[in-house]
């Protein structure tokens, strides 16, 4: 199918583009990587007026340490994300989740911010953005703005972005030492969304668990962060049964969709399951 007419901006710098935004209206949509977006295009489920694209704009994909966080360029490709020394050392769970994005050739042209801004409750990034209290770095025509992961995230597919708002990047608190960090999914094939995924960090403190951050992909409008599961496993041991009475609590305060690819029992029996596996791996 042929996407509806829309008019084409490709603003040379970030001003120019938040301008261009701004003048565009509501119905305007931004282009990062397109690898989400352009198929919603082809099958008419979106009808622009005007398409922003942000190509042109290269401190757009800057990945930068600010002490005691990485900010990662909303336009940084998923590729680049996976390959930076400052995201493998400091930010290893966003790395290993990242390689599990779709497929090489959509890692090249998709964006970390692209994905994040596209809020699919399927997309493996936003669950890991939520364990990691990431921050969201906005910018409009009005000024900038901060945005914290608890906050993003309003329902399906849908962020707490205003339409003349862009976002600019994402700032990720290191981790620091002494945490192990999983990401586990489960999906029907090696190119397929998360049927449900759990992103964990966990640190230890010699046989024990002192901390712990879970969130869930795909378990309602949103990603959950699993905090019944971070409460149980908070201070206990480090055992396979303390991990499996902490992981029962994963579907606490979570809204499982049923579609094609599974019930919400299904997803529900899912979630506990992959808890287990990734409390179990991220706690070494």
């Amino acid at each position: 199918m042929i996407p509806a007419t829309f008019d084409y901006v490709r603003p040379a710098s970030l001003d120019d583009a938040v301008r261009a935004l701004s003048d565009a209206g509501e119905d305007a949509k931004v282009l990062a990587g397109g690898q989400s977006l352009m198929p919603l295009l082809r099958l008419r489920l979106a009808v622009p007026d005007a398409l922003i694209d942000l190509d042109r704009i290269e401190g757009l994909r800057e990945i930068r340490d600010t002490g005691d966080a990485i900010v990662i360029g909303a336009m940084a490709t998923h590729h680049q994300v996976i390959r930076d020394p400052l995201v493998r050392a400091h930010l290893p769970l966003i790395a290993q989740a990242t390689q599990t994005v779709a497929d090489p050739a959509v890692r090249h042209r998709g964006t970390f911010g692209g994905s994040l801004a596209h809020a699919d409750p399927a997309g493996d990034l936003p669950a890991v953005a939520s364990a990691l209290d990431a921050v969201f770095l906005v910018r409009s025509t009005r000024g900038d703005r901060e945005i914290p992961a608890s906050e993003f995230f309003v329902d399906w597919m849908t962020s707490a972005m205003e339409p003349d708002e862009l976002l600019v990047g994402v700032r990720v608190p290191k981790l620091g030492a002494g945490w192990g960090v999983h990401y586990e999914k489960f999906h029907r094939t090696a190119q397929a969304w998360a049927i449900v995924g759990v992103a964990c960090a966990v640190r230890r403190d010699g046989d024990g668990i002192e901390d712990a951050r879970v969130a869930l992909t795909n378990m309602g409008p949103a990603p959950v962060r699993a905090g019944a599961v971070e409460t149980a496993i908070r201070g206990g041991p480090a055992s396979q049964d303390a991990i499996r009475a902490a992981a029962a609590q994963a579907p606490a305060g979570t809204e499982p969709p049923t579609d094609l690819h599974g019930s919400s029992e299904y997803r529900t029996h899912l979630a506990t399951v992959l808890t287990a596996r990734a409390l179990t791996a991220a706690a070494g």
